[in-house]
């Protein structure tokens, strides 16, 4: 079929040209009724070529339509076919098939960068030109708490100048703003690169929350500075101890059982015995900064959490009476792999802080939840006595640092230094009249 439509083309274009000679004949002889036939015949022939090259070309139309259009369900016949009709729908097909297998292949791999962009941690904003989301990935709805994320206007709920701090950031600017949600206060650090593609000009914006970064390193600068205090400390305090007890020992075995000491010697004496006190007494507060910089690495074992929870619990059933503690857990929560003995030093802090803070509360309540966010395990201490004031918030976990007559400094400090140790975390907030401590674990 092929081959006669080709050669049917040129007894076409044959009889086009005779039809051209013959006209051109009979119009120089002046017979005008043999050159009207002529030109009958040439349109005749134009007419019939133009049908044949139509045909001709109609499959490689019809693909080119196709594929514009996004269709790849068609398939050309290669059977009772000419030769050459058989061989180019064959080119055809294979055309098809590959650009089809390169369409499933580009839908593959955006499927995939989109599964890895969901599952990253660094959140992604990709806004258009009138600051329209185009995209953003979970870790952003879990950073704003915003589950369907359109407009920048949206984070003006948030914080008011938001929309404004992302329209204008520049890829060379690096921008840090802080996020309070209902859990905790994050500590996120923006970058920002413009990219053209046909759609027009796109921003990406990454937000990375930096705050577990920042706490650490400052952990660690505390670590250390103590570190270098405690020696230095105890290479000049240890001298002193043992110099001022050699001395009062001297001094009073210089002098008889009952014998009268003038009144300097007295003075002496007493001056040693305040000097050696305040020496061990400053020992004894060194030795409170090894206990901090001295915890160990965890030695990790399946601890059933609830069990644990329950009797650091009963440690404060006689001066707490049930009614006041209350105990939610996750059914589906058994045990993480955590260091059993420190653990059950964080808790207890954590639930000696809250007892204090409802002591003398009339309605005074203390709430332990133990439950799972995505991939962490979070137990929180909450309490309804008197809020930490605002201005003491900051300094909640710098060692050593106590709005107590009596207290340490150490505790919340080395609860946080304990979690970290753990790869986890513990964050500190408020929830209208609750204050909340929250272990968060990353399992």
């Amino acid at each position: 079929m092929f081959k006669s439509i080709e050669y049917r083309l040129i007894a076409y274009l044959v009889i086009l040209i005779i039809s051209i000679v013959v006209a051109t004949l009979f119009f120089l002889l002046e017979d005008y009724m043999y050159v009207t036939v002529a030109v009958i015949s040439i349109l005749f022939s134009l007419n019939r070529m133009w049908y044949h090259y139509g045909k001709f070309n109609k499959n490689i139309l019809f693909l080119l339509n196709a594929l514009d259009n996004g269709d790849y369900s068609f398939n050309f016949a290669v059977d009772k076919l000419s030769k050459r009709e058989h061989e180019l729908n064959r080119m055809m097909n294979r055309i098809k098939e590959i650009l089809a297998r390169a369409r499933e292949e580009a839908i593959e791999n955006e499927q995939f960068l989109g599964l890895i962009v969901e599952s990253i941690s660094v959140g992604i904003i990709i806004l258009d030109s009138r600051s329209n989301v185009i995209a953003s990935n979970r870790a952003v709805s879990t950073l704003f708490g915003i589950p369907i994320f359109t407009h920048l206007n949206q984070l003006s709920v948030i914080d008011k100048e938001f929309p404004q701090i992302f329209r204008s950031i520049e890829p060379s600017v690096n921008r840090t703003i802080k996020i309070q949600n209902e859990r905790e206060e994050l500590y996120v650090a923006l970058q920002a690169s413009i990219i053209s593609i046909k759609r027009g000009t796109m921003k990406i914006v990454t937000l990375n929350s930096i705050g577990n970064e920042l706490e650490a390193k400052e952990m660690e600068s505390w670590i250390r500075l103590i570190r270098v205090m405690t020696h230095e400390i105890m290479n000049s305090v240890a001298p002193i101890t043992s110099l001022t007890d050699t001395l009062l020992f001297s001094y009073k075995s210089s002098f008889p059982e009952g014998g009268v000491r003038s009144s300097l010697e007295e003075n002496t004496i007493e001056a040693l015995q305040t000097i050696g006190t305040t020496a061990k007494g400053l020992i004894n507060f060194v030795n409170s900064y090894r206990s901090f910089t001295g915890i160990s690495q965890p030695q990790r074992s399946s601890v059933d959490i609830v069990a644990l929870i329950n009797s650091v619990a009963n440690l404060y059933k006689d001066s707490l009476p049930s009614e006041n503690m209350e105990i939610v857990t996750d059914s589906s929560l058994l045990c993480i792999e955590a260091d059993e003995s420190q653990i059950t030093q964080v808790i207890t802090n954590l639930i000696k802080n809250a007892a204090e803070a409802i002591e003398g509360e009339e309605q005074g309540h203390i709430v332990i939840k133990v439950f799972r966010v995505e991939e962490k395990v979070c137990i929180d201490i909450c309490n309804n006595g008197k809020a930490i004031p605002k201005d003491v918030i900051p300094n909640i976990f710098i060692p050593f640092f106590t709005t107590k007559d009596k207290g340490s400094g150490i505790g919340l400090s080395v609860s946080r230094y304990i979690m970290r140790l753990h790869g986890g975390n513990l964050k500190h907030s408020q929830r209208e009249e609750w204050t909340v401590f929250s272990m968060i674990f990353a399992q």
